[in-house]
């Protein structure tokens, strides 16, 4: 589980976000803080994996504790100003969520910080191909998923499938269970594994050429 600790001011708020943060899939909320002192105080104490700071706090800006928690942050703030938000990016969030929002929303970065966790936790030394696919796995989300063309409800429909089959799957499998053209599988796995969404890898079999299979890794 992504221990994950509030920090917001106003004690409904901090509330409503723990409620968004409990209904995603991995998370759980470690604590709550309403002030910098206390998120210092927090993060020290629980050690959590994931902050989800505001930029208002009553005895210091958020931005200036960003810095000093060592911790990996998500801002989420009524903050719209350019200096905001290039502040916390240069202090070190790993993204910036504009209040108000919807639980859809933040579950979609929490969703994509918890693939980008799977794919940086590794002792072998990384490609380029490693460090692209993390990043997109970052930010993937923050952008409308399904690509051009494609139908959002067949996407989903593909990642169920890749999702729940407990295997790699082919995409002449995932035609075959969808009843769909192996060459319309191809094009939404394609663009799964671009997203950073499910790793493509090589099948090899007693005879003939290798085939791709694709495994769920969000």
């Amino acid at each position: 589980m992504i221990r994950t600790l509030i920090v917001d001011d106003d004690f409904r708020v901090a509330g409503v976000h723990a409620g968004f943060v409990a209904e995603v899939p991995g998370f759980t909320v470690a604590g709550i803080a309403h002030t910098a002192a206390e998120a210092r105080a927090r993060v020290r104490e629980l050690t959590p994996d994931l902050v989800l700071l505001d930029v208002y706090l009553p005895d210091e800006p958020g931005l200036s504790v960003l810095p000093d928690l060592a911790t990996d942050t998500i801002v989420l703030s009524a903050a719209t100003d350019a200096a905001s938000i290039t502040a916390a990016i240069r202090a070190g969030a790993l993204n910036y969520l504009i209040k108000p929002f919807t639980t859809r929303q933040l579950a979609e970065r929490l969703t994509a910080y918890a693939r980008f966790r799977t794919q940086v936790t590794t002792e072998r030394p990384f490609t380029q191909d490693d460090v692209d696919r993390a990043y997109r796995a970052l930010h993937d989300q923050d952008r409308a998923t399904t690509p051009k063309g494609q139908s959002t409800t067949t996407a989903r429909l593909v990642s169920e499938q890749l999702r729940t089959s407990g295997a790699p799957l082919s995409a002449a499998e995932v035609a075959g269970e969808l009843g769909m053209a192996r060459a319309t599988a191809q094009r939404y796995l394609t663009a799964l594994a671009d997203s950073g969404a499910v790793e493509m890898r090589l099948r090899y079999g007693a005879t003939g050429r290798p085939e791709h299979e694709y495994v769920w890794i969000g």
